[in-house]
């Protein structure tokens, strides 16, 4: 006997509200941003990071819009909250680190770095999202952060811009390199550490 779910291939996507198409657009600039870092790698051509960091900022820009969007239709949900956090790990998560790594943040240290920024960046979301009806304290809204949003990960995205715009990325990254018993650590990278250091921390941050 054939399943009610197969004679409905897309009844997943029926359920989308219209805040939830933005938050995928979130997501699609992320992993542009990815494949533009990548390209970047391939053909050491500076255009491919400047593409990537400006595929975060949309994502930035679909992220915001989304909230705007669900508050205005007053629609939203679990489904559409989880999209959010998926979306968001991979823009404002992963394609950061990825740009890094593509900019000459390569050494050991860096990848322990980066990939503690991650782990950090998830966390955050997922406390976030076990905590977000606590926080609202009975109302439909969220009064406060605790940790800095992974969104603010957009500011490194505009520094490793920035260094490219100016030549500082690759072997001449800016800040340089340090080598420590054998493996290479880039400074630059510990902006990577704080800023994950700073999203799972317990600062209350009121959201506007």
């Amino acid at each position: 006997m054939t399943s009610n779910r197969t004679n409905k291939p897309f009844s997943m996507i029926r359920e989308f509200q219209l805040a939830d198409w933005f938050t995928l657009g979130n997501a699609v600039c992320g992993t542009g941003a990815i494949f533009s870092t990548l390209s970047y790698l391939q053909s050491a051509d500076r255009t491919h990071v400047y593409y990537a960091a400006m595929l975060v900022l949309l994502a930035l820009i679909f992220d915001v819009l989304d909230g705007r969007i669900a508050r205005w239709r007053q629609k939203t949900s679990v489904l559409g909250r989880e999209l959010d956090s998926l979306a968001d790990v991979i823009s404002f998560g992963v394609a950061p680190a990825v740009i890094a790594y593509g900019c000459g943040m390569q050494g050991l240290y860096d990848r322990v770095v980066l990939a503690y920024f991650v782990a950090c960046g998830v966390s955050r979301l997922a406390r976030y999202n076990v905590t977000a009806e606590t926080l609202s304290e009975g109302s439909d809204k969220v009064k406060y952060f605790e940790g800095t949003p992974i969104p603010t990960s957009i500011l490194l995205v505009v520094v490793l811009a920035m260094a490219a715009w100016s030549g500082g990325i690759g072997a001449t990254l800016w800040l340089g390199e340090l080598s420590l018993a054998g493996f290479k650590l880039h400074p630059l990278v510990l902006l990577f550490g704080l800023s994950g250091s700073l999203m799972i921390s317990r600062i209350r941050i009121p959201k506007l």
